[in-house]
């Protein structure tokens, strides 16, 4: 599959999961698809090869929170429209509707299964450009355990989102070291932030990734005007 094959994940494409075809497809539905150049917006990006299989379980309930987070921050007028992206397999990419309605895509995610092959994190900053533009990209949020691609070329990509105002958040699992410099690195270049999950980290996830969906609807002025603590951890990273 080539760089500019990232498939939907629709009904008519869905890949094989613990959910039915159909119930993918009536969550996409639902999501309420919105129009990508409006609002503030968010790239949830995923790596579901074999070796997060182990820690699968606990990485949903850490993931599931991204989108709790967005929720919540979704729950006034001006809110953020949420993509969600993720690899495994061979070759397999696949790229969601946007949408408003990220219970949907909570729920699509928590019905994935991990296959084994390679990463994909090329694809996926390779579609997160291809989408700024279509329209401004404000963030995009990755979640994985390894690197094994060419780390100069995932570093120009993330440079060239960076240049254009993307900010990229890292997260690992794991404590790879080469996955970390890699991660780190491409954080840099977008002016983003890096983050390592450990066992006990879904209530610092839920907190780090609202602040996210504050800065994506607001800025770094939404960040500065915040008293929370997290918010203004993530400020002091990205500033």
């Amino acid at each position: 599959m080539s760089e500019k094959q990232i498939k939907p994940a629709t009904a008519t494409n869905a890949v094989k999961t613990k959910s039915s075809t159909g119930d993918i497809a009536a969550f996409l539905k639902t999501a309420g698809a919105t129009n990508p150049s409006g609002n503030g917006r968010l790239i949830f990006a995923l790596d579901a090869t074999m070796s997060r299989q182990p820690t699968w379980d606990r990485a949903m309930t850490l993931q599931a929170a991204m989108f709790d987070s967005v929720a919540t921050a979704n729950s006034d007028q001006s809110a953020l429209s949420v993509q969600l992206l993720y690899f495994r397999g061979v070759g397999e990419c696949r790229a969601s509707k946007w949408v408003v309605n990220s219970a949907a895509l909570r729920d699509l995610m928590t019905g994935i299964e991990c296959r084994g092959g390679q990463t994909q994190i090329g694809k996926v900053l390779f579609h997160a450009l291809k989408e700024q533009r279509n329209g401004k990209l404000d963030a995009m949020v990755f979640i994985g355990d390894a690197m094994e691609e060419n780390v100069d070329l995932l570093c120009q990509r993330a440079g060239e989102l960076g240049m254009k105002g993307t900010r990229c958040f890292f997260f690992q699992e794991g404590s790879d070291g080469l996955t970390e410099k890699a991660f780190r690195e491409m954080a840099k270049l977008t002016r983003g932030a890096y983050f390592k999950l450990g066992p006990n980290s879904a209530k610092e996830l839920a907190e780090l990734l609202g602040a996210i969906a504050v800065y994506v609807k607001g800025g770094l002025r939404a960040l500065e005007s915040s008293s929370k603590s997290h918010d203004r951890k993530l400020l002091q990273q990205i500033k």
